[in-house]
């Protein structure tokens, strides 16, 4: 089978195209330029996509023996991702830019030229499982990347391959360090990649420029100010520039965010909960739930599932949990697992609150 193998630079993609190749497929690797201006090293284990990155990655294309090439992706990732990013905190959303990056780059752009290239399947260094065409949860669960790759199609599914899926993280770098890759001791790269200083709030203001507007609570009396609603999220607790204590002397959490009014609405943690969520443009690994299906619901990459029952409406998928989670923001995914299989997923546009729980005679 003719794959092409991702390879970010990172120890992860080295050993999952190493494992492809030894595995009799005929192995291409790729490392996908996706800053129009790259920095020439990392800052530790911040960011990717650097020039150092690229090095690294075609070393371990060496040491493998597979051809190796750099396809500049940089206009698409800024469009579909960055553009995105900035666009959804602008409306008052909270998006996840690794999940975009799999739907719009890795599993889009990246498998429709690999196809048209007469690929079989692109090789990631992604922690999941294919398994008779279903997506599955990966055996280490600390490492599971099945919720950001829950925006992925059947069909993308089924030209997917993902070698880490049986292994755990400490395993892969000792495999690393025995198959002489030199990136076998190299930090993962975490937080937003293209903020390698982390300073997500500083990235936005230099985006879209300072907008002060209130800080409420939830009877509309101002408590604070701020520079921009788009540097708040649902769930946030700090940093809100709260001028006085509450009342109650208990900490405050952001529950709103209208870009609108510039308004940031805050209130208690109970005000948190939600126990419904009305979902947008669904995908499905399988057939979609036309009536009510048990389920379990996630809403964070590393968040807990819960249970829920799922079915949808015309375009949209309602969600409606067993118990309440906290903190869910308009934009975020939420995906749909049958145990550790992946149902299928959408954007969260609105939520509802938990219902009162009956009075007890």
């Amino acid at each position: 089978m003719r794959v092409l193998a991702a390879m970010s630079g990172g120890v992860d993609s080295a050993v999952a195209a190493a494992r492809a190749a030894e595995a009799g497929h005929d192995v291409t690797g790729v490392h996908l330029a996706l800053s129009s201006n790259p920095a020439s090293f990392r800052s530790g284990a911040r960011g990717c996509c650097t020039l150092e990155d690229a090095r690294d990655a075609r070393r371990a294309a060496d040491v493998i023996g597979i051809p190796f090439y750099v396809w500049d992706l940089a206009e698409r990732f800024r469009q579909d991702v960055v553009d995105d990013f900035v666009a959804e905190y602008a409306a008052g959303r909270t998006p996840n830019p690794c999940l975009r990056c799999n739907e719009k780059i890795k599993f889009s752009a990246v498998l429709d030229k690999a196809l048209a290239l007469d690929f079989d399947s692109v090789c990631t260094g992604h922690y999941a499982r294919v398994e008779d065409g279903r997506l599955l949860r990966a055996v280490d669960e600390t490492k599971d990347q099945s919720y950001v790759l829950g925006v992925l199609t059947e069909r993308q599914v089924a030209h997917a391959m993902f070698p880490l899926g049986d292994t755990r993280k400490t395993d892969v770098r000792r495999e690393a360090e025995q198959r002489g890759l030199a990136v076998a001791a190299k930090p993962d790269s975490h937080d937003i990649c293209f903020i390698a200083d982390g300073d997500t709030a500083g990235f936005l203001q230099r985006s879209l420029g300072s907008e002060p507007g209130p800080v409420v609570d939830t009877d509309g009396v101002q408590v604070g100010e701020h520079d921009g609603a788009y540097a708040f999220t649902v769930g946030q607790r700090k940093g809100l520039r709260i001028g006085r204590p509450a009342p109650d002397g208990l900490p405050r959490y952001v529950l709103d965010v209208s870009p609108v009014t510039r308004t940031v609405t805050v209130g208690t943690a109970e005000q948190l909960d939600v126990g419904r969520l009305v979902g947008v443009r669904p995908v499905w690994t399988g057939p979609p739930p036309g009536v009510p299906t048990a389920c379990l619901a996630q809403v964070r990459a590393h968040g807990d599932p819960v249970a829920a029952t799922a079915w949808c409406e015309g375009d949209t998928l309602v969600v409606e949990l067993v118990e309440p989670l906290r903190g869910v923001a308009p934009g975020q995914a939420v995906v749909l697992y049958d145990g550790d299989a992946v149902l299928g997923s959408a954007t969260i546009d609105a939520t509802t609150a938990m219902p009162p729980m009956p009075a007890t005679i």
